[in-house]
């Protein structure tokens, strides 16, 4: 029980800003950590959905709406996980072989094209946001898709093959009992797609279809690209699978 604990707390403080208690990170409280990692989704989610009906009650304008939209898993995150996307973006437009793409994935300092895919991304999430019209189904299809991505990101950890042998991903998949983590990974994925499909059939149909479009352009891109995949390739197609998935739902949100 307390191996589980500690593998709780360090997901959340890994992945989340929310505060945990202090445990040291040893190989023992890793082993289901990355089990949890949907947990954080989860929590993001429901502060959306929250956030959202929040909005329609009281009749917040769309544009603030759409601003706390995109600036709340950011807050929830602290931003990890856009760190690997910016990261990602600087990598793939040095057009370098994969060796010095990696060198460039651990580089702290950020480059232009970074700064312009982050720039990019919000731009069209806050687009998206600003066309979204609240509905309860559409709403936690959104909130649950968190959960879809983190899932299908924290399989990927344990499954595909590192392109590094140190780092965040490597680190967790060393550390990982790999079995439990893809039987859980498996259980939320399912979960999640049932759910979403259950509360909207097309918009949740789009989206569940939109986040494995984007998983096996993430597989295939990562091999050719960097040989593996990485921690900051795991953050990148967390930030681009949920892109596409508010895509989804703001195209096909209308349908009944």
């Amino acid at each position: 029980m307390k191996t589980w604990c500690r593998s709780f707390a360090v997901a959340f403080a890994m992945y989340s800003r929310i505060p945990m208690p202090q445990v040291e990170w040893a190989p023992q409280s890793m082993r289901y950590a990355l089990c949890f990692f949907p947990l954080v989704g989860a929590v993001n989610g429901a502060l959306l959905y929250l956030w959202l009906l929040f909005c329609t009650r009281l009749g917040i304008s769309q544009v603030t709406a759409a601003a706390i939209a995109v600036v709340l898993p950011v807050a929830v995150t602290g931003g990890i996980h856009l760190d690997g996307f910016c990261d990602t973006v600087d990598a793939l437009a040095s057009h370098q072989p994969p060796a010095r793409k990696l060198e460039i994935l651990k580089d702290p300092h950020i480059g232009a094209f970074a700064l312009i895919g982050c720039c990019v991304y919000f731009l069209l999430q806050f687009g998206l946001w600003a066309e979204y019209r609240f509905r309860p189904e559409t709403a936690w299809v959104l909130s649950l898709g968190f959960v879809l991505s983190r899932s299908m990101s924290g399989f990927s950890v344990v499954t595909f093959p590192c392109a590094k042998t140190s780092g965040l991903a490597a680190g967790f998949s060393n550390a990982a009992q790999k079995n439990a983590v893809r039987a859980a990974m498996a259980g939320y994925a399912l979960v999640s797609t049932a759910l979403m499909l259950y509360l909207s059939p097309f918009a949740g149909g789009a989206a569940v279809l939109g986040a494995a479009a984007v998983f096996i352009w993430y597989q295939r891109l990562s091999m050719k690209e960097f040989g593996g995949i990485t921690g900051d390739l795991a953050g990148w197609f967390l930030q681009v699978c949920e892109l596409v998935m508010l895509f989804a739902v703001v195209v096909m949100g209308e349908w009944k």
